[in-house]
């Protein structure tokens, strides 16, 4: 237990894996505990008069044995989440929910907190003691003895609900994998396609072609599966997992979180998560998502149109007979099952666009280390090499060292990248620190990035769709604003910010995927080395904007679905829970809510996420909170064309050419150095606003998100 006692000795206090013993996490939770509580009681008890040292650095430097505990712990749920693990998860999280509960409700820590005096504009101490304040304040620090009786109570419950909804969707969805047996049921697959699911049948001891869920509604393999019938055994799957084991659940969430938030005095849970974001108000969240759901349905409509116009002259069946088959059809034919397949055919043809092909020019390796640490050495200057010597928390792990640079290497921090899939990982793609950098502490960083490649065969590389290289860029781009972040206190470090600007520096280095100057360095052709062609560059920008309508609408039914549970009042949401049939109330609640959104679209589309495997919401930490994805791509949209107006960057409307590819490398030196400086290196010290005013030079804007996506209207 030393090894969580005491900070790590290797190089960054990268935690040694190879020592962690599973039976010791739960012991070394309680200790650390119990050492973090007496931390408290002595900054709480302290009987000098408060200062900023003794308080508020204090509760910034107490709780470090319980931080490497937490780290280990909630990094394996997500990426090795193991029985035991699990298990392990739903032990302390009630338990951690208590300790917290007991800090805020403190009333002498938080007399202490308030007699701090007012800290100088713009500084870090000012942003720490607003957060301080906060934090105590939505954690309950004002209320009265029975309030607070009710909120630890409250607080308890919802971390074992939350913690059993997101075991229960892990356990359902890998039980809802769909085996085919049938030749025929798998045409349209690659072979690389084929012998990755024939692997994962041979893994679970069956023969044939196991195909395992993805969170979202619409699985990837719909889009190649020629079968009806094998597209919709997939759908019906994806759509139906976890019913019958998640509705109870989130119905008492549901109930516990409207509860907290009127006790809390906000009129409900929507609200309460508004206020502490940038956005500021539920009234500015639903203004953005009326802004765009028109236009995004209107688009949506006009795809469906045109999939259901290519079944119909394809020659292969009926619409008629093709929805019969599929089980889930629309009202005019084509199935939720069918559009994605009949879409990517559309796609295909119109963009003459050879997806196999395609994904040739995007080996893993090339796409990370050519592509994303490629674009940071340019912006930023900082290099990132693999360190062998390391070592990971599971097989495939890889560890990077981050440094400033070849001739003053300093060093940043360290990279973990888990990219491929396995049973114990939750799908999806995510970013998770182990050490937070904090120069109070002396601590520099160490994050991890995390995704679920496909793992190709023995002596093959991983190729990936144009998805999932966004997605390399994506989680990158989280990790940068983790790597390159330079304050003083670990509450304000790295992506400790609100939810709706979290997603803003990932999404920015998104852009640079498709930058030409990027893109030619990483982009080579597996087999032969070829540079991708100027004509497959631009096919495949056009494919970037492809289907915006589907994705969009699919995105903003799971937004107005996140907002319409969140929206309940306490005894709305305890007359929903007093259902005897969990699962009736939650579909009909569920289809009410998206018909009063607006987001149908003839009976085919189902929201990104349905209530019974929404992670993000019921386990994740996005309750009320969908929809900063959506806000954060307002920022990034137009964001990005400040480093188009400094020169750093073509962007959309560039071209593919060399030409335009010999962008100044002074020029995107300084525009890295700007976003590093006002955006990355911040965390949490900011003015979100105030910041991103400086750095793009107005306040954010709409209309470009809409152009990008290609719904804008007249």
């Amino acid at each position: 237990m030393d090894y969580l006692q005491n900070a790590s000795e290797l190089p960054y206090e990268l935690p040694d894996f190879a020592a962690v013993d599973l039976a010791e996490l739960v012991p070394a939770f309680r200790t650390a505990l119990v050492d973090h509580a007496a931390q408290i009681a002595a900054i709480a008890n302290n009987p000098e008069s408060p200062t900023w040292e003794n308080t508020a650095e204090a509760w910034e430097e107490s709780g470090q044995m319980l931080q490497r505990v937490l780290a280990i712990v909630f990094n394996y749920t997500g990426a090795n989440a193991t029985d035991q693990v699990r298990e392990i998860e739903a032990t302390i999280s009630p338990e951690l929910a208590r300790h917290f509960s007991e800090i805020w409700l403190n009333r002498r820590l938080w007399e202490r907190i308030c007699a701090l005096p007012e800290q100088p504009e713009g500084s870090e101490e000012e942003a720490l003691l607003r957060e301080l304040k906060k934090s105590f304040i939505r954690g309950g620090a004002e209320l009265d003895d029975a309030q607070r009786a009710s909120l630890r109570d409250i607080d308890a419950q919802l971390a074992e609900l939350t913690t059993a909804f997101g075991a229960q969707l892990q356990t359902a969805t890998e039980d809802a994998a769909v085996l085919l047996t049938d030749e025929a049921e798998v045409a349209g697959l690659s072979a690389a396609d084929k012998e990755y699911f024939a692997k994962a049948a041979i893994e679970r001891g069956e023969e044939g072609w196991l195909i395992r869920l993805g969170l979202p509604s619409i699985q990837p393999v719909l889009e190649s599966l020629e079968n009806p019938a094998a597209r919709a055994k997939v759908h019906e799957a994806s759509l139906n997992r976890a019913t019958g084991s998640n509705e109870a659940t989130l119905l008492q969430i549901v109930r516990l979180r409207a509860q907290r938030a009127e006790l809390l005095g906000f009129a409900n849970h929507a609200e309460f998560v508004a206020a502490a974001e940038t956005a500021g108000s539920l009234a500015a969240v639903e203004d953005l998502l009326n802004q765009v759901t028109p236009a995004a349905v209107a688009n949506a409509h006009g795809e469906y149109k045109r999939a259901l116009d290519k079944m119909a002259v394809s020659g292969t069946s009926s619409a008629a007979d093709a929805a019969d088959t599929a089980g889930t059809a629309g009202t005019a034919g084509l199935s939720g099952a069918d559009w994605p397949y009949w879409d990517a055919q559309l796609r295909a043809e119109e963009l003459d666009v050879d997806e196999a092909e395609l994904k040739k020019y995007f080996p893993l390796e090339q796409v990370m280390v050519d592509g994303a640490f490629f674009a940071a050495k340019r912006l930023y200057g900082i290099d990132v090499r693999e360190r062998t010597d390391l070592a990971g928390y599971a097989p495939g792990v890889r560890v990077w060292e981050v440094t400033e640079g070849e001739e003053s290497p300093v060093g940043i921090g360290l990279l973990l990248t888990d990219m491929y899939a396995r049973p114990t990982k939750r799908g999806g793609a995510w970013m998770n620190s182990f050490v937070e950098q904090s120069n109070l502490l002396g601590k520099a960083p160490v994050v991890v990035n995390v995704m679920n490649i496909a793992e190709p065969a023995e002596g093959e590389q991983a190729l990936l769709t144009l998805d999932e290289v966004q997605t390399v860029f994506h989680e990158f781009g989280h990790a940068l604003h983790g790597l390159l972040s330079d304050v003083r206190y670990p509450t304000l470090s790295g992506t400790n910010v609100p939810r709706d600007f979290v997603e803003f520096p990932s999404q920015i280095n998104e852009n640079w995927a498709l930058e030409p100057a990027v893109l030619r360095n990483y982009a080579r052709h597996v087999e032969t080395g070829e540079v991708i062609s100027g004509e497959f560059v631009d096919a495949i920008r056009a494919q970037a904007k492809w289907g915006q309508g589907l994705a969009t609408t699919e995105f903003l039914a799971a937004c107005w679905l996140d907002l319409a549970w969140h929206k309940l009042s306490a005894a709305e949401a305890e007359k929903l829970a007093a259902t005897d049939d969990a699962a009736a109330q939650v579909e009909s609640f569920e289809a009410e809510a998206l018909e009063h959104a607006g987001v149908d679209v003839n009976g085919a589309l189902a929201p990104r996420y349905r209530s019974a495997y929404f992670n993000h919401i019921f386990a994740g930490g996005y309750s009320a909170d969908y929809w900063s994805y959506l806000w954060a791509e307002v920022l990034d949209a137009d964001g990005f064309q400040a480093f188009v107006d400094t020169g750093a960057a073509v962007g959309e409307s560039g071209e593919s050419n060399d030409a335009a590819a010999d962008l100044d490398d002074d020029d995107v030196r300084f525009a890295g150095e700007r976003f590093r400086r006002i955006i990355l290196s911040r965390g949490a010290s900011i003015d979100f606003e105030d910041a991103f005013w400086m750095f793009r030079g107005q306040q954010r804007n709409v209309q470009p998100l809409l152009d990008r996506r290609g719904l804008s209207q007249g």
